[in-house]
């Protein structure tokens, strides 16, 4: 991947509130046939080309087609990979986010959260029913070879650096009901996915692969033992390495951060708990929260701990928690922070995390203030640049 040589580049995480016709037409084809699915196409295409468009006008160096196909993650599982039914209904509300100490810290605040999501109005249900493994898992490449057609149409004419597309996790909670055991179903769900990861590769993009649990993990229960949590991160690590063996390292970005939700956050762990397992991960650049006032001094860590050779980080220099805008005078002085302990060409300017993983018609940060962080982030990465290159 392209590294800040001559100026610090920009790029995000990669999901976007999907227009009304699109989340229309998502509904639409859930509840319909072969039509609703037709008019679904055209309307991704479309909104996938408006969405490059849009990053590449607020100034982003390295772009993505939004997620705009992906309405959800299990429609994602269901959409790609077989072996996997719906055998139970549909759960009640929507889960509590945040922690245990945290959702027993704030419970006012957790409750008025809960309420808020559940009048929210959403193209799939919300949640979803859970999936069942019950059958072999094998992948099947019709969903991301449309994505990638779209991604490409999308980027004629259009003005950018490099180009990355955001996979889920090969970490599943599936539960497995026809492997022998559930490490075999984990290495056959990763085995699927691997195809998928190596798909995108092939087509000149970069991967990104997208897991917040592995941080979230270590502060969802305090009261379970730190070094359970840690072994927890080092499987991860061990199952993801296992997906992109042989793969491009150097093509590979790791996302991970501390949820979506909009919350008091006490008691996330600071990177400094975690950052040596993140370095087990083989990836070529780490994505990670930094905007986030928890992690804002985060950036200190990396005083102590070198970033191995040709490896990148991405923090997130712009919010998805906050409608604020920042101000890219401060985005500069942390890009600079940042530049200072790691290396300018080590270093990308990002945000923290994606701005609407899921499909909803009221999206928790509106579309224009997003924009605004965009061309914030990229006139804060111009200062900089300004600061570090002269």
């Amino acid at each position: 991947m392209k590294r800040s040589q001559d100026r610090i580049l920009t790029t995000h995480v990669g999901s976007l509130a999907r227009p009304k016709p699109l989340l229309d037409q998502l509904r639409a084809a859930a509840n319909g046939g072969e039509p609703e699915a037709q008019t679904l196409a055209a309307t991704v295409k479309t909104t996938v080309a408006e969405t490059v468009r849009g990053q590449a006008e607020a100034g982003i160096d390295i772009l993505t087609d939004g997620e705009m196909s992906k309405s959800s993650f299990i429609g994602y599982i269901r959409g790609r990979l077989d072996g996997f039914e719906v055998t139970e209904p549909p759960p009640g509300p929507p889960p509590a986010r945040g922690g245990k100490a945290e959702r027993a810290a704030f419970p006012e605040y957790y409750e008025q959260y809960a309420k808020a999501l559940r009048a929210r109005e959403y193209a799939v249900p919300f949640p979803e029913p859970p999936l069942v493994c019950r059958g072999p898992v094998r992948y099947r490449p019709q969903a991301v070879q449309t994505d990638i057609a779209n991604l490409k149409a999308a980027l004629q004419g259009v003005k950018y650096e490099e180009v990355f597309m955001p996979a889920v996790t090969p970490r599943t909670q599936i539960k497995n009901e026809y492997y022998k055991t559930d490490e075999e179903f984990r290495l056959a769900y990763a085995e699927a996915l691997r195809e998928e990861y190596r798909t995108i590769l092939d087509a000149g993009f970069l991967l990104q692969i997208d897991d917040p649990a592995f941080a979230t993990q270590f502060g969802d229960d305090p009261a379970q033992p730190l070094e359970q949590r840690r072994r927890a991160a080092e499987q991860f690590a061990e199952l993801f390495n296992y997906a992109v063996r042989g793969l491009p390292q150097d093509r590979v970005r790791f996302h991970s951060c501390y949820g979506t939700n909009i919350a008091p956050r006490v008691y996330e762990a600071p990177l400094g708990e975690l950052v040596d397992l993140l370095l087990k991960v083989n990836a070529g650049a780490y994505s990670i929260e930094a905007c986030n006032p928890r992690h804002a001094a985060d950036w200190h860590v990396w005083e102590r701990v070198k970033l191995p050779e040709g490896r990148v980080i991405i923090p997130g220099f712009i919010s998805h928690t906050t409608t604020l805008v920042e101000h890219p005078a401060w985005i500069a002085d942390m890009i600079v922070s940042y530049a200072g302990v790691v290396g300018r060409e080590n270093l990308i300017a990002g945000a923290d995390c994606g701005f609407s993983s899921l499909a909803m018609y009221t999206p928790e940060i509106l579309p224009s203030v997003v924009w605004a962080k965009f061309r914030s982030l990229a006139e804060g990465a111009a200062l900089a640049s300004k600061r570090l290159y002269g």
